[in-house]
């Protein structure tokens, strides 16, 4: 069982979710790609997320529970006080990273101890790139990564820069990514394939399969077929 929340107001600047899972068997579980940072909280202790570039199977056993708090893509900034870039595809302890105290807590009140952490975090001015989300904006609508630096009044070098210290990717992985997240929603909501690739900004069906493939390890009807 996997439930998302809303964050609540005070944190709707920077947290697309808080959530919540328990495992109801021994499985692994297929995470993708969407260009987002989690705090998570899970069996072995207190860890951060991403971002991810490919598919990261997660194993689970039954009874394993997790929550966790999810920032927008871009907002996570220097919040875990490491380059975003440090943790591309990785699961990092969150004992090595810059201290964030969370206490060691019952596992009915953890969730609200990690946004109690996370809020007194952000109070003390933790900083993102206003022209993150912008970057991502453009990006999803089909501009070229010259035409963004353009649009953005950036050379092509800082916005491969900024794109590293907000999202921890260059400007076309950030782009294949929000893409395909674009196409997975479309996909979600019963739009056919080939109308999927043409909205979404590929080529062709071939395209949007192949990239589909490449950043999930499957195909996309795989893909829906598992959040059904």
């Amino acid at each position: 069982m996997y439930v998302e929340r809303p964050p609540g107001a005070d944190l709707a600047d920077r947290v697309a979710c808080v959530w919540h899972q328990v495992s109801e068997a021994d499985t692994t579980q297929l995470v993708v790609p969407d260009a987002c940072v989690d705090l998570i909280w899970g069996p072995q202790g207190l860890f951060v997320a991403g971002p991810d570039t490919g598919p990261m199977p997660a194993p689970m056993a039954s009874g394993d529970t997790f929550v966790g708090i999810r920032f927008k893509p871009g907002a996570a900034g220097d919040f875990f006080g490491v380059p975003l870039q440090e943790l591309r595809d990785q699961r990092v302890p969150l004992s090595d990273l810059p201290p964030l105290h969370i206490p060691d807590i019952c596992p009915a009140r953890r969730l609200d101890a990690m946004r109690a952490a996370v809020r007194a975090r952000l109070a003390q001015g933790e900083s993102v790139d206003p022209v993150g989300s912008a970057i991502a904006g453009a990006l999803r609508n089909g501009r070229t990564v010259g035409e963004v630096a353009w649009d953005l009044g950036l050379s092509e070098r800082q916005l491969h820069r900024r794109s590293l210290t907000s999202f921890g990717y260059a400007p076309k992985t950030l782009q294949r990514i929000v893409r395909f997240q674009g196409a997975l929603a479309l996909a979600r909501a019963g739009v056919p394939l080939a109308e999927v690739a043409v909205t979404a900004g590929y080529a062709d069906q071939a395209h949007l399969s192949h990239d589909v493939k490449r950043l999930s390890g499957v195909s996309m009807r795989h893909l829906v077929s598992l959040s059904g």
